[in-house]
């Protein structure tokens, strides 16, 4: 894997915020970056640890990678924000891994996918449309601002899906499932909305309107 390289501490975003975006609506601004998370924090066991990609496959196959092969591919550096949609952002941050795109590539979809599940440790699951998984700024995390991951922050892996609420990008991510319909996730199906995009202010699924989920 390619080796991050971390940010001078002098760049960035001046601390009364004045140079930063505006933030998505009912959001506010954090300076720190708190753990939120469900259940307890797993045990990384790399020896044990296995990427998968399945489902709808453009061959039919199932693609796997062992931790040591699947941190070797191509390692890139995207600066994105984060949403919590417990109502804080961080702005700026400097994300390290693998971009979505590149598992893609390397295994593509059938061309009849629409959507994707990513799976977590414990059964945890988020859905994305094809579109927002394929975005250029998503990205299997296992570095911010340089740093190793820690294990309450998703070590080894993460997704960062910067343009959607951070529930979205589960820490702990195992795999990839390709699917030819929709269907909701952990959150998902426990009231959260099924696209979650901040500036839309999707945050529950009494907010979806027509097309936005399963059998709407």
């Amino acid at each position: 894997m390619g080796q991050p390289v971390g940010r001078e501490s002098g760049e960035g975003h001046d601390s009364a915020g004045a140079t930063q975006p505006g933030l998505p609506p009912g959001q506010r601004l954090q300076r720190g970056w708190p753990v939120t998370h469900y259940g307890p924090v797993p045990k990384f066991r790399p020896e044990r640890w296995e990427f998968r990609v399945f489902g709808a496959t453009a061959g039919g196959g199932k693609h796997c990678w062992t931790h040591e092969e699947f941190t070797a591919l191509p390692y890139t550096t995207v600066v994105a924000d984060l949403h919590c949609v417990t109502k804080f952002s961080m702005l700026g941050a400097e994300w390290g891994g693998i971009p979505a795109r590149t598992i893609l590539d390397l295994a593509p979809p059938a061309d009849d996918v629409t959507h994707v599940m990513v799976w977590a440790e414990y059964g945890f699951s988020s859905n994305l449309r094809l579109s927002d998984f394929a975005s250029e700024q998503v990205l299997f995390a296992t570095h911010k601002d340089g740093e190793l991951l820690t294990a309450e922050h998703g070590f080894p892996l993460r997704l960062i899906v910067p343009h959607l609420y951070a529930w979205k990008g589960p820490k702990w991510v195992r795999g990839v499932e390709y699917m030819t319909a929709d269907r909701r996730g952990f959150w998902e199906e426990r009231g959260y909305h099924n696209i979650g995009d901040p500036w839309q202010e999707q945050r529950y699924s009494y907010q979806e309107e027509a097309g936005d989920g399963p059998g709407l």
